[in-house]
């Protein structure tokens, strides 16, 4: 055991200590397709359509089948990129099979816009549905018609500004509005709005509109956001890259969920991520990368991570997105964010700072059995809840939740392990024992040994799965699609992994009330 508690360090400090490079991000079949569709020669990119073609579920569609929600938008991207690779390997059999499933699946939007809808869908869907018409018609394929309005009038409002300011939000989705490259200018990265698709896109029109320098700086992002999938693979991307603020700020708020931020082993990569995050953090707040626009779950993280490091932060950053007495994630979002609100509550509390209306928010916010499953950022219920329970603990050692530590409890499954979907993960089993953590402080001694017989079921499960430097598959966090952050995943991984080996090293004191 020793060993690998040593192991689990090791890798974690190679993990914060590679977080300079933008960020590492798995392979998004959305904006690989949209990618190929822009890219103009088809035989320079058979590796992307074989991978492409490889990703397609046995249903016809792409995309996880436990979450239907987040199937359409890769589905859509993949069937038109291709729909003109007829001639590779396996290419026309995977557009009728996409064809069919599109046909038969039912339209999440045919009534109302879920709260959970995937990060540009009133944007991309539509469009996706117009292309259709054009390359494909006669096909009755779903047509979205509760986006329409939402489309329509974000083109109003993009149509009254003649360019948008670098970084700006509805620069993440311009593949599926913009058509002209004075529209928008690449960030300091090279990029339009942390997008490959976006930037492929942009790049596409620009080429069309003569050369420029831009292109080439496009050029290199593209290439730069094609390593971080860690593929291989020429042509597939990342949902969104550089994470270079995200990256870093999750990993050490997970540390902290662990009670593993102020390990000595650590704490040297630790000091330098915390040095540049408070060079970063300015009066207009931090957003998921450098070079785009600030919001409030980044800001917030960021707040807790530096007051953890000893530091003294302002919390009038974090103000600045605040409505009424809500935090919403970047301004004009359609719906509030719920585990944006978890974090600004947990940045608040951290900073001894009132917020009572924002701990009521998070309070309500929760399903009929006590845990929180309403979230707009990533698809599991385990996510919030961990981090719910982490705020609303904070600052009250006596705060305990019957409810959702029962719910909790009952979730585990068969084998050991959590998950939202059909099968245990380790990212979310994890989350379960951050939340057990929290939750087991305020236990009287027998229900501490109930959960310390949980934590030893869920370590065992782990054990059995863990491997040194494994990749993490599974993509849980929303965007256009579901991705994976695969560093920040890794690191939850690892601190869940190392927190139910501290648990079960002091199992035999639990008769004595000890605390993991």
């Amino acid at each position: 055991m020793n060993a690998l508690f040593e192991q689990i360090l090791s890798e974690l400090r190679r993990l914060l200590s590679e977080m300079s490079d933008g960020g590492s991000v798995g392979p998004s079949v959305y904006d690989t397709a949209r990618a190929l569709r822009f890219h103009g020669n088809v035989t320079g990119r058979q590796d992307a359509y074989a991978w492409l073609i490889t990703q397609q579920q046995a249903d016809g569609g792409w995309g996880s089948a436990d979450f239907p929600l987040f199937r359409h938008a890769p589905t859509w991207a993949a069937l038109l990129a291709l729909q003109r690779a007829g001639p590779l390997p396996g290419a026309a059999d995977a557009v009728q099979a996409a064809t069919r499933f599109l046909q038969r699946r039912p339209d999440p939007y045919a009534h109302a816009v879920p709260d959970d809808a995937p990060v540009g869908a009133e944007l991309i869907l539509p469009q996706f549905c117009g292309e259709a018409a054009s390359l494909l018609g006669g096909v009755a394929f779903p047509r979205h018609p509760a986006l329409l309005p939402l489309r329509q009038a974000c083109l109003i409002k993009l149509g009254a500004a003649a360019v948008l300011p670098s970084g700006h939000p509805l620069l993440h989705s311009w593949e599926a509005w913009g058509t002209s490259p004075t529209t928008a200018c690449p960030d300091d990265d090279g990029s339009i709005g942390i997008s490959p698709a976006a930037t492929a896109a942009w790049r596409a029109h620009a080429v069309t509109r003569g050369s420029t320098p831009q292109i080439g700086r496009a050029d290199a992002y593209l290439k730069m956001a094609s390593r971080a999938t860690r593929s291989g693979i020429e042509g597939v991307f990342p949902n969104v890259w550089p994470i270079n603020v995200f990256e870093p700020c999750w990993s050490l708020y997970t540390l902290n969920l662990a009670g593993l931020f102020a390990h000595p082993a650590l704490a040297e990569v630790v000091r330098v991520i915390v040095a540049q995050l408070d060079a970063r953090l300015g009066v207009r707040g931090l957003g998921p990368a450098l070079h785009f626009a600030a919001d409030a779950d980044d800001t917030a993280i960021a707040l807790c991570v530096l007051h953890l490091a000893g530091r003294d932060p302002a919390a009038d950053a974090l103000r600045r997105f605040e409505v009424g007495e809500l935090f919403v994630t970047f301004p004009g979002e359609r719906n509030a964010s719920v585990s944006t609100n978890i974090h600004a509550l947990h940045a608040l509390r951290f900073l001894g700072k009132p917020a009572a209306g924002t701990s009521a928010y998070v309070e309500a916010n929760r399903n009929p059995h006590g845990l929180w499953d309403n979230e707009k950022w990533h698809v599991s219920w385990l996510y919030p809840t961990a981090h719910a329970t982490a705020a609303l603990a904070q600052g009250k050692p006596q705060w305990r939740d019957e409810r959702a530590l029962a719910a909790l409890l009952q979730a585990q499954r068969d084998d050991g392990g959590w998950g939202a979907g059909r099968a245990s993960t380790f990212e979310e089993t994890a989350y379960a024992l951050f939340a057990l953590h929290v939750m087991d402080r305020s236990e009287e001694a027998t229900g501490r040994r109930r959960i310390a017989q949980v934590v030893a079921r869920a370590l065992e499960w782990m054990l059995s799965r863990h491997a040194a430097h494994a990749l993490p598959q599974t993509p849980l966090w929303i965007g256009k699609e579901l991705y994976c952050p695969t560093r920040v995943v890794r690191v939850a991984e690892l601190a869940g992994l190392w927190l139910a080996l501290r648990w079960g090293r002091r199992v035999p004191a639990e008769g004595a009330g000890a605390a993991p």
